[in-house]
């Protein structure tokens, strides 16, 4: 087994193992954390398949604002939520049945159809070509200029509800 196989598999069973944590654990704020480190072991995955493209994106996209977002959204709710107690399925059992069902399932239709081979495609073009589209001042400085108001939106919108009500004399 080569080294690049070795490291494959551990960062695969870090992905497993965490993934299963983001949807086992109670703590919210854990959980969150847990899907972090998933989605920091996929970009290793896309750096591991020589996409540094995908894994760059991968850590900006999901772990810099999705991840956030969700930790900002849990903090901004938890004085909303009420604790109703333990939040125990008794059906688990069951659920975890159909799931390894389903997944057996899958994974024998993923090992009987034969697959064809995709072609070797250059991308480095592409890459090259959609960041020339992103600051070319012809073409995408309105819906730019747009996201990027609307994001300054949010952001004060989350602080102003994040900030305790002051009483007024």
């Amino acid at each position: 087994m080569s080294a690049q196989q070795i490291v494959f598999l551990v960062t695969a069973g870090v992905i497993v193992i965490s993934a299963a944590l983001v949807v086992t654990v109670r703590n919210l704020i854990h959980a969150s954390l847990w899907l972090v480190i998933t989605l920091f072991a996929v970009a290793a995955i896309y750096v591991q398949l020589e996409a540094d493209f995908l894994a760059v994106v991968q850590v900006i996209l999901y772990i810099g604002a999705i991840s956030i977002l969700i930790i900002f959204s849990v903090m901004l709710t938890r004085r909303v939520m009420a604790d109703t107690g333990p939040q125990r399925i008794p059906q688990w059992p069951l659920a975890a049945v159909l799931a390894l069902l389903v997944f057996g399932g899958l994974a024998y239709l993923l090992v009987q159809v034969p697959w064809p081979l995709a072609p070797n495609v250059d991308v480095s073009d592409t890459v090259l070509a959609l960041g020339e589209a992103f600051v070319d001042p012809n073409r995408y400085v309105i819906p730019f200029e747009v996201a990027t108001v609307l994001l300054l939106v949010a952001l004060v919108g989350s602080i102003s509800l994040a900030l305790p009500e002051r009483e007024s004399d």
